[in-house]
């Protein structure tokens, strides 16, 4: 191992203590105000369509008889964004994902603000059609600065090479990464310490594969994602003392659909986001099912809560999901490898 490569790798753990010990010591701060002015996470009762949810409302009382704050999410995005900006910016590797990262934000943000302090019928948060409509409008800003300033037209297909897609055909990719990611990412944040665990090995995977394609700056960035999860899974474990909240879900997912089109292996984000696959898939499934055969397909969607309703234990879904998700975090590493995307 040579030096530089050496004291990348030690800077790069530095930007991960980094955000791990200023996430930790933002944590008191945000419980603090969390309690004071009452971010209180409303429950679920209903489907965007206005279909009611009767056994993930009864599965998931007992969380709801106690205070329990949302929002936690900001405490990741102020230790991301401030790391990042002090220690790690780059035009060229850092600016987007990190763009990314706080544009997904700010939707969750506007999302959670209405579930916290709203009243009445809408109080449930943005409507669905407009939540899509501003992460699109962040997917389609970011991706036109990939495109007309970062010069990408090409999306690597692993084994077969470079494939010429032309600027729209790589902004409109660009922005299905983006909101595909961060919707999947929201629906999967269902369970204490599920999308947490899920998103530190899917940011460590792409992580491993920008620090081998020599993005140094690119893969600090993850890890110090990894920082901030690090923190947020210590005190969200069961029982978790706070929800990330839609600022954390969708900044998480923005950032990972922009840090996979960076390291052009976005066709390995269904490998190395498997579960997120699953978890979006189960309830677009779900919804398939009842609108033509009307009745469900499954018990409760997502697939995590199916599994609940099953009788499976919180944790036991958390931790076999955690298992599943290293797994092929691997393998999304190792086709990166041998498919000369490293």
């Amino acid at each position: 191992m040579n030096a530089d490569f050496s004291n990348e790798l030690f800077y790069n753990l530095i930007l991960t203590l980094g955000a791990f010990m200023l996430s930790m010591s933002l944590t008191p701060i945000y419980t603090h105000f969390a309690y004071k002015y009452k971010f209180w996470k409303k429950q679920k009762k209903s489907t965007a369509q206005g279909d009611k949810l009767p056994v993930m409302t009864k599965l998931h009382a007992h969380k709801f008889e106690r205070a329990f704050p949302t929002m936690a999410g900001v405490i990741g995005v102020v230790a991301v964004f401030t790391v990042t900006m002090i220690c790690n910016l780059d035009r060229g590797q850092t600016w987007l994902p990190l763009a990314g990262f706080i544009g997904g934000s700010l939707v969750g943000l506007i999302d959670d603000l209405i579930n916290v302090f709203g009243s009445g019928k809408g109080a449930a948060g943005l409507r669905a059609p407009v939540k899509f409509a501003l992460i699109s409008i962040v997917g389609l800003v970011l991706g036109w600065f990939f495109v007309s300033r970062l010069g990408w037209t090409s999306v690597h297909i692993p084994f077969l090479g470079d494939w010429e897609i032309g600027a729209v055909g790589m902004l409109l990719l660009f922005t299905f990464a983006v909101v595909a990611t961060s919707n999947a990412v929201n629906i999967s944040d269902g369970l204490d310490g599920l999308a947490g665990g899920i998103m530190m090995l899917a940011y460590g995977a792409y992580g491993v594969i920008a620090l081998f394609q020599g993005q140094w700056m690119l893969a600090g960035f993850c890890l110090t994602v990894i920082g901030w999860l690090l923190s947020y899974v210590w005190f969200n474990v069961p029982p978790a003392r706070f929800m990330m909240g839609d600022v954390g879900s969708f900044a998480l997912g923005a950032g990972l659909g922009v840090v996979a089109m960076m390291t052009n292996a976005f066709l390995l984000l269904p490998v190395i986001g498997i579960l997120l696959v699953i978890e979006a898939g189960s309830s677009l499934l779900q919804m398939f099912w009842k609108a033509v055969f009307k009745r469900k397909l499954f018990i409760s969607a997502p697939i995590h809560h199916h599994l609940e309703a099953k009788g499976w234990g919180e944790a036991k879904i958390v931790m076999r999901f955690w298992v599943i998700a290293g797994i092929f975090a691997l393998i999304g590493i190792f086709i990166a490898a041998a498919g000369d995307i490293v």
